[in-house]
């Protein structure tokens, strides 16, 4: 561990925990604005917790691309804010925003926060170097002067330096990585509301056309509008509530590279932010990567999620490969990924669906196609075949690790509440 005590300071491990969460389909072309879509997750993720609007006095979100700041959402559900705050970063967003939110409340300036992500990421903004941002070079300022240059416009530009290095220091392949695709689609081969629902297999990844070298197309995520809300509050109130809560036992926000743009000038290129992360999220969360039972690791692309389990210390460093290509993070083994299909087939949300997904793991109501019996619940089969269940069996704690890029990052461990 680091020269992070985690027995120093002020600890709020187990004393919140997220209560409600709400989601849009995940589509192209939803032909609704992210205002719209944004209210729907936010009342949905109310209702679902059991609470009124008038319960809601802090909001916070993710606001990039084409958003709607949180004033405005509230303002349509008729909630009056103590606190708010819209802010950049990315898929590191997350996770930040829940210690944000513990924050707020815990400083006394709200008592249950609402946070949100809503866009059009397919129909209206997209992400990548698509459409008119890759035209010309009007605008540029700040990283981009240099990045442009050297042909880093897209994630994938970016992000590639990280994943070829990875395969030249350790061996790494482009077919071990690929696992992590063929894995998340049986997954969502088991989720109605995932975009992508059918399987794929290691060499139909491989066969795809390559993006940008070792990415090939299925090696990336997909692209979709959606909203998405999860709510925030105390452990003591959450106690009251519809559903066992997702008690929060550590966050870490923005952990980030002694540099971010041009991150391998300072540490190895193929280190991530989990890297010094793992040094606040364990000791915080009083538990370690070995006892987490389900992980919900960004997969923007597959090397993402590779460089993140092993950087959080699930595998040791260069046994990433092996480690996704193990069968591990496949539903029934030792430690299920994005049991959702996560970005690579449900729907790209900046991370916050992931969190979403472990919040339903550990109430133990994921919404797959089990029946449901008489009590309203569905009986869950644990047969992971396709079309099947996707609820891993006695779960009480899962972790996920937000990435915004190789040198920022953050994560979040969740327990089963009483």
């Amino acid at each position: 561990m680091s020269d992070i005590d985690a027995s120093s300071g002020r600890h709020l491990r187990g004393e919140y925990a997220i209560v409600g969460i709400g989601e849009t389909t995940y589509t192209r072309g939803s032909g609704k604005t992210t205002r719209a879509m944004g209210t729907h997750a936010i009342r949905a993720a109310i209702e679902d917790a059991g609470l009124t609007t008038d319960d809601i006095d802090g909001m916070l979100s993710y606001n990039g691309n084409d958003s709607t700041p949180s004033p405005m959402m509230a303002g349509d559900l008729g909630i009056r804010l103590n606190f708010y705050m819209d802010c950049q970063g990315g898929g590191s967003s997350t996770e930040a925003l829940v210690g944000m939110a513990m924050g707020v409340i815990e400083a006394g300036m709200c008592k249950t926060v609402a946070i949100f992500r809503s866009m059009n990421g397919y129909s209206q903004v997209r992400i990548g170097g698509t459409g008119g941002r890759a035209a010309g070079g009007g605008g540029m300022s700040g990283d981009a002067l240099f990045s442009r240059a050297y042909g880093q416009v897209s994630a994938g530009q970016s992000f590639a330096h990280t994943f070829m290095r990875h395969m030249y220091e350790y061996g790494t392949t482009p077919e071990q990585v690929a696992h992590v695709k063929a894995i998340h689609s049986e997954h969502a081969s088991n989720n109605p509301k995932a975009y992508y629902k059918h399987r794929v297999t290691v060499d139909d990844v491989l066969s795809s056309r390559m993006i940008c070298k070792p990415l090939h197309l299925l090696d990336c995520c997909v692209e979709t509008d959606n909203a998405n809300c999860i709510i925030v509050t105390t452990m003591d109130r959450a106690k009251d509530l519809k559903h066992v809560p997702a008690q929060i036992l550590s966050v870490v926000g923005r952990c980030c590279k002694p540099r971010i743009d041009n991150h391998y000038q300072s540490g190895p290129i193929t280190t991530v932010a989990g890297h010094y992360a793992k040094d606040i999220l364990w000791p915080n969360a009083g538990v370690g990567p070995e006892d987490i039972q389900v992980t919900g690791s960004y997969d923007a692309f597959t090397f993402t999620t590779m460089l993140q389990l092993e950087d959080y210390g699930f595998c040791k460093k260069g046994e990433g490969g092996d480690y996704v290509s193990s069968g591990a993070m496949r539903l029934g083994n030792e430690r299920p990924n994005n049991t959702s299909g996560g970005h690579l087939c449900e729907g790209y949300t900046h991370g916050i669906a992931m969190v979403i997904e472990n919040v339903r793991q550990l109430r133990h109501e994921i919404d797959d196609s089990c029946p449901i019996g008489p009590d309203g619940k569905r009986q869950h089969t644990y047969d992971y075949s396709e079309g099947g269940c996707r609820q891993v069996k006695d779960v009480e704690l899962s972790a996920n690790l937000g990435w915004a890029m190789p040198g920022t990052g953050s994560a979040l461990v969740m327990a089963r509440g009483a």
